[in-house]
């Protein structure tokens, strides 16, 4: 890789380096996720620091160095920080999905669909055609199914014995026939595992479709089952606003576009 290079990247998260500099968590879509010195963004004449906010979607140029690379330019190419900012649902599934990507995709060789996922989830926040809690929803079970841990909602996940199944279980990886049902696993409503395979896939014609009841036991089951495979809790589920009902977020795991600004308004399809 020469010294200098650029990317398209979305700010996961930044804190304060020194006096006047941050240093930026992002993930870019040809390398993955990056840590870089933004020097000098934390005064008011700084050049580029507004752009440099949890959410942005930008194109950025670095410079590489030793430890951390160092932002030399950026230009934004998608602001969805201030409609998401203007909704507090909007706001706090924006901060869960970025701590999400943040923890996910620390070593994920599939960079490209991860940074789609998370641009195309973004932009459906932002335009807020869809209720923020489901965006939330398809874009975690969809994140976990992209790092390589789909869940099955129909058929079971233990022995593929066709469903629809009655019950299900994290470790097993979904829903579970009764040969294969561990002790502890659950039984959801069929309406639950009906809208869990819909948010995998994009069917959102199904997912609207839905009732509360199956909203709720289909946002605690996907909350859980991230958290599973990241074996330790997402801190921003327990403030996600969802209107009528909230998330169980446990501190430890239970028994393609050229231009991001250009995203469908689904998370993904």
């Amino acid at each position: 890789m020469p010294p200098l290079y650029r990317d398209a990247a979305i700010v996961l998260r930044t804190h304060k380096l020194g006096e006047a500099d941050r240093i930026i968590t992002m993930l870019t879509r040809n390398h993955g996720k990056k840590r870089a010195v933004a020097k000098g963004v934390r005064k008011t004449k700084s050049k580029f620091g507004a752009r440099l906010e949890p959410g942005m979607v930008v194109d950025i140029q670095l410079h590489e160095g030793r430890n951390l690379d160092v932002v030399t330019q950026v230009d934004l190419l998608a602001s969805y920080g201030d409609a998401i900012a203007q909704d507090y649902p909007s706001y706090t599934a924006c901060a869960a999905m970025l701590e999400t990507a943040d923890r996910l995709c620390e070593d994920s060789d599939r960079v490209v669909a991860h940074f789609n996922l998370l641009a195309g989830a973004l932009a459906a926040l932002a335009q807020r055609q869809i209720p923020a809690h489901l965006v939330l929803d398809a874009y975690l079970v969809r994140s976990v199914a992209t790092a390589g841990w789909t869940p099955s909602f129909i058929d079971c996940a233990g022995c593929g014995d066709p469903g629809p199944q009655r019950a299900f279980n994290l470790a097993v990886g979904g829903a579970v026939c009764p040969q294969c049902r561990p002790p502890g696993s659950t039984a959801p409503m069929p309406e639950t595992f009906v809208l869990m395979d819909a948010l995998l896939r994009g069917h959102w014609n199904a997912v609207a479709a839905t009732s509360d009841d199956a909203r709720r036991q289909s946002s605690n089951l996907i909350a859980a089952y991230v958290q599973w495979h990241l074996e330790h809790g997402v801190r921003s589920l327990r403030h996600v606003d969802r209107g009528d009902y909230t998330v169980v977020a446990r501190s430890t795991p239970p028994a393609t576009p050229a231009e991001p600004a250009t995203h469908d308004a689904h998370p993904a399809s």
